[in-house]
Parts: structure tokens; sequence; C-alpha cells
């Protein structure tokens, strides 16, 4: 099977500088690029933390009104760490909420509830901001994906493996505590523990 992979997502914008600036505050990392063509067109690219796909805007590339899109969702591990770190970038973000239906939010502001999902499922717990032009976009809480969600791994940076890698130490010291003996597999193990842990059906 061929894999279909989400590159990027078009934001309509009014005002490509503007939106360059606030992007690169919001999110902390330059633009990855920043290209002018003739007859005023121009792109701009930008990749959230962490993300394969990339936010892209500038002129000459979409035939959206600006402001029109409330459908871009990133996703995180901790919605309140987020939050916090986007409002102190100078972010306006709204409240965290969760949805009465207790699956997915919806349009607008319909059946929306203050507070993250009381038993903090994943999948369930939002917040939102707006960029100057009133693109909405959501942050959305992910901490395990649903079996069979996860075709591979991927990690996003070094960073993000030496976390894995540790998570794996820690949790195979106690397995070792355990079992009274040196794990001889202990390459196996680390590999099952970390797919399940990245949400990989093992």
């Amino acid at each position: 099977m061929v894999d279909f992979k989400v590159e990027i997502v078009v934001l309509p914008v009014s005002d490509v500088d503007r939106a360059k600036d606030f992007y690169e505050q919001a999110f902390g990392v330059p633009v990855d690029v920043d290209y002018a063509g003739p007859d005023g067109f121009r792109i701009v690219h930008i990749t959230p933390p962490g993300s394969m796909a990339s936010v892209v805007f500038g002129s000459g590339i979409t035939d959206e009104a600006p402001g029109t899109s409330r459908t871009v969702h990133l996703v995180v591990d901790d919605v309140f760490e987020a939050r916090k770190e986007l409002e102190a970038r100078g972010t306006d973000v709204s409240d965290v909420f969760h949805d009465a239906g207790g699956v997915f939010h919806h349009a607008g502001t319909t059946d929306r509830v203050p507070g993250p999902d009381p038993d903090r499922r994943s999948y369930g717990s939002w917040f939102s901001f707006e960029d100057p032009d009133g693109n909405q976009l959501f942050v959305q809480e992910v901490t395990a994906r649903n079996p069979g969600r996860i075709k591979h791994v991927v990690y996003g940076s070094v960073d993000e493996l030496e976390g894995a890698l540790r998570d794996a130490a820690e949790a195979h010291g106690m397995f070792e505590s355990e079992l009274g003996r040196r794990d001889e597999e202990w390459p196996s193990w680390y590999a099952a523990h970390m797919a399940r842990q990245a949400g990989l059906a093992v």
C-alpha cells in the first residue's frame, strides 16, 4: 500500500509578513522557506516543533478568504503545558475545554464544556488560538493512540529519542528486578516497549 502522508496545510492570510512574525513567535522556530516569485507570488513554509507536516501561507497560493480556516489541529502530550508555552510567547489562547459528547468538538462553541476531559482521556481536551487574520487553530491533547493507528515510529528530535530511551531504561530496570536476573534479550524488550509507548500495535 502506498503511504499518503499529510505534508502541508495552507492558511489564507492577508498580510504575509505579519503572519510570518506571528507564527515564528508562536511556534518558537524560524520559517523553513520564504520564497518570493514574480507578480507578487510568495510562499512561506514553517514547521511546528515535532510535526511531520508544515503550515504554509503566502500570497497567490489559495483562493480562500483570509481568516476563514477553522480546521487545523495540532496535537500535544499535555494541553496545559502547551497552552502555558504559547501564552508565554504572547499568543492569545482560549481556556482548555472538552466536548459534552466526549468524542470530537462540535463546530463553534456548541456543546463546549470548560476544563479538560473529566477522565483526561486521550483525544478529549482542547484549546484554540487565532492568528492575526482570525484563522483558528486547535490544540488537542493526545497521550495514547488508538490500536492500529500508528504504522511506524518516528522520533522528531534527538531529545525526544533520548527521552524514549530513558523511559525504556527505567521500565526495563523494574522488569529485571522482577525477573531477578540480567535480561540478555534486552534489545527485543526495548524495541517492543518503545514501539508500544509510541502507539504502535505490537
